[in-house]
């Protein structure tokens, strides 16, 4: 494995996204690195793969700005980039949820560490795990009987959350995503629906691999990029997956005329047809 993926974010004020921008889409062009970075004024969301000395090299200099000097990023391995293209975007949030009330930096839920959260399933504990990803996210992978909101996008997530409210609110709950960035604001939603005890897997899920494997954990998890899913090991998946619609794909879906790569499969064409 020769190529450094590597993810990260973090809210902190950014009175001018754009003058970074320019500077962060120049220093990965030079060190050929690809992937997506996200500013907004609320922060930044990172996800970029390269050579490890042109990654290294990359964090270091963004550590030197104050802005992201403890800037934390999550690793993983692979053999080719994932990355077709090098993004650079100001956006007007680095996770999209549409709630202007809702702060991190103000205000968002407990963090749990992976192995905190692990030895609570591990007890069997009364605890509500909550997954904040989209339903085609999770269709890869979740935690055992955690609760999802089969949502399509995570603006859905608010108006799913109050639904339920009353009904969890008084129960510790745990949320969990990718890498960690849904559930702080997910959390701070919550905390303004009235739940007494909601905690934030800290790290995410790729966090959860990298310190306590598959425990607890069914399936692989869904990656944005070109890996589509890594798993418990944090090596891209070997598995085979519908890029529609994300079912696992066996060797006789792959022989059937139904299968064509990134267009549909014979679940896909079922489901059409029903």
């Amino acid at each position: 494995m020769k190529i450094l993926n590597i993810s990260g974010y973090k809210f902190v004020p950014i009175e001018d996204p754009n003058l970074i921008q320019a500077q962060l889409r120049a220093r990965c062009e030079a060190l050929g690195i690809k992937g997506t970075i996200l500013l907004a004024k609320e922060g930044t969301n990172i996800a970029l793969a390269g050579t490890e000395p042109s990654i290294r090299q990359f964090i270091r200099q963004l550590n030197e700005d104050e802005h992201f000097s403890d800037l934390i990023f999550k690793e993983s391995w692979s053999e080719k980039i994932p990355f077709r293209r090098l993004r650079v975007r100001v956006k007007d949030e680095i996770i999209m949820m549409r709630v202007p009330s809702v702060d991190p930096l103000k205000k968002t839920g407990k963090y749990i560490a992976p192995k905190e959260l692990k030895a609570w399933l591990d007890e069997n504990r009364d605890v509500v795990v909550l997954d904040t990803r989209n339903d085609y996210e999770i269709k890869v992978g979740t935690f055992e009987n955690a609760i999802d909101f089969n949502v399509e996008n995570f603006r859905e997530f608010p108006g799913k959350l109050y639904e339920v409210a009353d009904a969890i609110k008084d129960k510790p709950v745990v949320m969990f995503c990718t890498g960690g960035i849904r559930c702080e604001k997910a959390t701070a939603v919550a905390l303004d629906c009235g739940f007494k005890n909601v905690y934030q897997l800290d790290g995410g899920i790729i966090k959860y691999f990298e310190d306590c494997g598959g425990a607890h954990w069914k399936g692989e998890c869904f990656v944005f990029d070109d890996r589509v899913a890594i798993a418990p090991n944090l090596q891209p998946s070997d598995k085979h997956y519908c890029l529609e619609c994300l079912e696992e794909l066996t060797e006789e879906d792959l022989k059937s005329p139904m299968f064509q790569y990134n267009k549909s499969c014979p679940h896909c064409c079922k489901d059409a047809a029903a």
